[in-house]
């Protein structure tokens, strides 16, 4: 009966599972799948949010209302690339979560160019909106010094001029597009950290950092009578274009030359 036969020599043979590739002979090399390309880290509004390492560094300076300076420790967090633009705000205003920022005219009205003019309100609202929240004094200063580098800018030590900052004396009538000064970026690559627009961050403004967190976290108590702004603008001279440079405005403060960027816990 060699049908039998031939059936139970069958049955006695190694079957791979159902769902399981078979065993491969011997000497035969199995394809390795391509890696897929990391996904481009976007949220609302398209902000491209940026990871900051965290660190220990020296925030202030010697001048005026930057000292004394104080070793300050962060933890990685993320930031926006660019300043918050009109085409980003508009979107949260659409959406019912912004209120409208002011009209300063055409040439402050390119989708590309940072949005100005909003309050401090309206920049924790859309940074909320957004996933975010406002950063930290300390966090924008460690950020601004590409994490941390004992760096009076950004990009290094070389002053700022026409070709690294959007600032005064380079033929500017308002804001320029976000990261139309690339060699200004840091070393992780947020653009305009200073020059283009000040910034508002979370804290309140003291005259001094006597007293300040050591933590990374908001300078919220006591509280003061104006909140923290960062960075400088199109308006400003060169000299004021540095990394430890502050100002304060009350939080209801608005004008041409002021905007803001989100930040975020490190996802």
């Amino acid at each position: 009966m060699p049908n039998v036969t031939i059936a139970v020599m069958l049955a006695l043979l190694p079957w791979p599972c159902l769902g399981q590739d078979a065993s491969p002979s011997p000497g035969t090399v199995r394809p390795v799948p391509e890696a897929k390309p990391a996904a481009v880290r976007r949220g609302k509004a398209g902000i491209k949010w940026v990871t900051i390492p965290g660190g220990t560094f020296t925030m202030g300076s010697d001048n005026a209302d930057e000292g004394p300076t104080h070793s300050v420790t962060i933890k990685s967090f993320q930031m926006a690339k660019t300043l918050v633009t009109n085409k980003q705000y508009k979107a949260c205003v659409e959406a019912g979560a912004c209120a409208a920022a002011p009209d300063y005219g055409a040439t402050y009205d390119g989708d590309d160019q940072p949005v100005v003019g909003v309050d401090w309100n309206q920049a924790e609202a859309f940074s909320k909106w957004a996933g975010g929240r406002l950063p930290s004094e300390a966090e924008w200063e460690y950020a601004a010094r590409s994490a941390g580098k004992d760096w009076k800018y950004p990009w290094g030590n070389e002053d700022a001029t026409c070709g690294n900052a959007v600032i005064s004396g380079c033929g500017y009538n308002a804001t320029a597009p976000v990261c139309s000064k690339p060699n200004g970026n840091t070393a992780q690559g947020l653009c305009d950290m200073v020059g283009n627009a000040w910034e508002w961050v979370q804290d309140w403004y003291h005259n001094s950092y006597n007293g300040a967190p050591t933590d990374g976290s908001a300078w919220e108590s006591p509280t003061g009578s104006g909140r923290v702004v960062r960075g400088g603008s199109w308006y400003v001279d060169a000299d004021v274009a540095l990394s430890a440079i502050r100002n304060d405005n009350d939080p209801g403060y608005r004008d041409f030359y002021l905007g803001f960027r989100p930040a975020r816990r490190g996802q």
